[in-house]
């Protein structure tokens, strides 16, 4: 597998950063907790980790601009800015800090306005998920393909619920009802980047969720199309990486999945 020097550099970073990882890891009660709103919570390990990872790409890539969770977009991020790193230093952070073993490492490259380089690694399994457009998708350099399931009552589909903004709850518990009666079953792990991962490797059959930002969706989203899967809003379009609804899965699941949730889009 000849992996590109863009793609080698960003595999580099997250490894950097989930050694900051691992090693806070070993006595979360340790670190330092704030709350950034309802639910939503950052560590001193969000912030390390991030500033390993962007001195990684920034050492190898000054001129690229930078859009991360903790610090925000970089100065020069702009139009006429062709890269730009979509950075996760770690998805996950509540699960984090319970010692909850459901957490990763986010990082994808736009050109253009297409993800074309892709990195969700898994500290605590040593799990590298990587994909360059084009060239398909990999688990620690094995080809990985999206489930072979066709049926959506045979299937097993990852979701999130509102945290932050608990408006939308009543919402969710419609559509939660909605999928728990057409599928097999549904998991809440609590990382969307990971759940993403999940349904390229075919550990899930497809995913949905609300209200997520482009760090969450950018590097599964390429992981989960160069798998032979899809990603679109909950009316099937491709603008979900702003936009935050998003519905992935295998071809056919993913259809189905659109048609019982396109009334919530």
């Amino acid at each position: 597998m000849l992996i590109p020097p863009m793609l080698n550099t960003a595999i580099k970073a997250a490894r950097r950063a989930a050694t900051i990882i691992n090693r806070a890891s070993f006595d979360v009660s340790l670190l330092t907790v704030s709350k950034k709103a309802h639910n939503d919570f950052v560590t001193e390990v969000d912030k390390a980790a991030e500033d390993a990872i962007i001195d990684v790409l920034k050492t190898a890539y000054p001129d690229h601009a930078i859009l991360a969770e903790e610090s925000g977009a970089s100065d020069n991020l702009h139009d006429e800015n062709p890269n730009v790193w979509i950075i996760d230093p770690l998805d996950g952070t509540t699960n984090f800090i319970h010692g909850f073993p459901q957490y990763c490492v986010s990082i994808a490259l736009q050109q253009r306005g297409v993800i074309t380089q892709a990195v969700v690694y898994d500290p605590t399994r040593n799990d590298l998920f990587t994909a360059s457009k084009g060239a398909g998708a990999y688990l620690n350099e094995k080809r990985i393909r999206v489930g072979k399931r066709d049926k959506i009552a045979d299937a097993l589909l990852g979701t999130g619920f509102p945290f932050r903004d608990l408006d939308g709850l009543n919402e969710y518990m419609k559509m939660f009802k909605v999928m728990t009666e057409n599928s097999a079953g549904l998991r809440r792990p609590g990382a969307a980047a990971l759940d993403l991962a999940y349904v390229a490797a075919g550990r899930l059959d497809g995913f949905f969720e609300k209200g997520l930002k482009p760090w969450d969706i950018a590097a599964g989203s390429l992981l989960v199309t160069e798998a032979g899967g899809l990603v679109g809003t909950f009316k099937g379009d491709s603008d979900y990486l702003y936009k935050g609804d998003v519905i992935a899965g295998s071809p056919k699941i993913f259809s189905q999945s659109v048609n019982l949730l396109s009334e919530f889009a």
